[in-house]
């Protein structure tokens, strides 16, 4: 993405796993999500952890510091579906090795008894990992790599965690695609800031964003795009109720 179409909403995303290999079974134990409106962080992040209802791998464990013990009582992936779709709906996903965050993402989603979309389908992917490659090839591209490329301080990155490597991401983006943004992160004491933009909260009423209509040919597309989904699941779709909730 070019700073030219730079005011499309973005999400910085990563995940933990329990392990390395959806098609053998593991699952998504970590979601953590930054938002970027003009480059700008917004502090609407999103973050949870999940129950994944099966052990972790000793190894993943060692790389993220996530226990069995610690997920007992965490949601199920079916409990926040609906809120991460909606939060994803429309953005540009910029994730570090999209094919695995991706795929373990959609597995999730084939997992549900409710017809649901695959991410690709409500949001556009950019894969760092992929434009590093082209940009630096021959090198090491893994964000830590990064990093010491472009000399952010990722100093408190002890063990990998979805939300911290997404706000470390999000800066690795912003200056892998010429600008810098403010780090979320206090460099003298290491601890995460919530909800904030340089330190300072953000009044949503002030933000100057374009409002993009659709055509008539999109809203009708629109329309059955959803009477095919409430046909499939039986019922109102996430969507219809979305839809229905917002002309009341």
């Amino acid at each position: 993405m070019t700073q030219e179409n730079s005011s499309e909403r973005q999400i910085v995303l990563d995940t933990e796993t329990t392990g390395l290999e959806h098609r053998q079974g593991h699952r998504i134990i970590e979601i953590g999500c930054v938002e970027l409106i003009n480059r700008k962080l917004t502090g609407n992040n999103y973050h949870v952890y999940l129950n994944p209802e099966r052990e972790i791998d000793q190894g993943a464990i060692e790389v993220h510091g996530i226990s069995n013990e610690f997920l007992q009582d965490k949601p199920l992936f079916n409990e926040v579906y609906e809120q991460l779709l909606i939060y994803l709906n429309g953005a540009e996903l910029i994730i570090h090795n999209a094919a695995f965050d991706v795929g373990f993402l959609n597995a999730e989603l084939q997992r549900l008894e409710a017809a649901t979309p695959q991410i690709e389908e409500i949001a556009s992917v950019h894969d760092t990992l992929l434009q590093a490659r082209k940009m630096f090839p021959g090198q090491r591209n893994d964000l830590d790599s990064l990093c010491k490329r472009y000399e952010i301080n990722n100093s408190h990155r002890e063990l990998h965690g979805a939300l911290l490597d997404a706000e470390i991401l999000a800066d690795v983006y912003l200056s892998m695609t010429g600008g810098q943004t403010a780090l979320s992160l206090d460099a003298s004491s290491g601890q995460k800031i919530e909800n904030s933009v340089e330190k300072q909260s953000v009044n949503y009423r002030e933000l100057s964003l374009p409002l993009v209509k659709p055509s008539s040919e999109e809203s009708q597309n629109h329309v059955e795009w959803l009477a095919r989904l409430d046909e499939a699941v039986d019922g109102d779709c996430v969507w219809s109720r979305m839809d229905k909730k917002n002309t009341h």
